[in-house]
């Protein structure tokens, strides 16, 4: 045909079964793999390549444009025209094809905020959670303290010191708080950077980084004990709790007579 291209028809590639490469000109190929599968490649020279020593020829490279059952024959030299185009203005079509999904993903990171985040990541992790009370307390935490500062903010424009805005406020007053909600905005922010949605290292992170920004805990945090029952009066508070009924003197009970972490009681 005109052009050396458009050699094939639909019918050929319907009933081409040997594996091998078929050329419908213009650098489009059908592909039929060692398994019978069908696809479209595109091969063209490398554009800004040397040539080869050894051959005199500029390196080639191959483009998958899709496979039969998805792209037809006309699509398929849609996409090959497409591909020329770029070659004949020196640009690599596989990098072109590369620098546009890199460009879709970055205006998908843009479109993601924070809170967006937060809720896609209490969603997922819910359902292994011990209980519902847990994933409640995840997002009051995040809406009461994070999200006014920067719940609609793109996830990944969250920086140091976009984290410490919210932390610092409550950091000496609100300490078990403050400290729940980094690691919280931690969890939030790792969860996005394995989505794709934001790059670097997490500013929520403590070790090695808002520790320096941060006092430790255990220093703003005043610590209060209960008040312990004398050891004397043991025997007529377990009487009296005995007396009781319902499940709260026995777990009581249990606690005093095992020693047992309350949260496993």
């Amino acid at each position: 045909m005109a052009g050396g291209i458009n050699k094939l028809s639909a019918l050929t590639v319907q009933r081409a079964k040997e594996p091998g490469y078929y050329n419908d000109g213009g650098g489009l190929y059908l592909q039929i793999s060692k398994s019978g599968g069908k696809s479209w490649v595109f091969r063209f020279a490398a554009p800004g390549q040397p040539r080869s020593e050894k051959t005199g020829r500029t390196p080639t490279r191959e483009m998958g444009l899709g496979p039969v059952h998805t792209v037809s024959l006309s699509e398929a030299r849609e996409k090959a025209l497409a591909c020329r185009k770029l070659v004949a203005d020196g640009q690599d079509p596989i990098e072109a094809r590369k620098g546009e999904l890199m460009r879709i993903r970055l205006e998908a990171t843009k479109a993601a905020s924070f809170a967006d985040c937060a809720l896609a990541y209490v969603q997922a992790h819910q359902a292994g959670w011990k209980n519902e009370k847990h994933g409640k307390q995840w997002t009051t935490t995040l809406e009461t303290y994070a999200f006014p500062v920067i719940g609609s903010l793109s996830v990944a424009a969250v920086d140091t010191g976009l984290v410490l805005r919210v932390l610092e406020p409550i950091w000496q007053a609100k300490t078990e708080t403050a400290s729940r909600l980094r690691g919280r905005i931690e969890s939030v922010l790792d969860w996005a950077t394995v989505r794709g949605l934001r790059q670097g290292e997490n500013p929520a992170r403590w070790k090695g980084h808002l520790e320096h920004q941060l006092p430790a805990r255990n220093k703003v945090q005043k610590v209060e004990h209960h008040a312990a029952l004398p050891y004397a009066e043991l025997g007529a508070f377990m009487a009296e709790l005995r007396q009781r009924e319902g499940i709260s003197p026995r777990a009581l009970e249990f606690a005093i007579l095992t020693a047992a972490r309350s949260g496993e009681i």
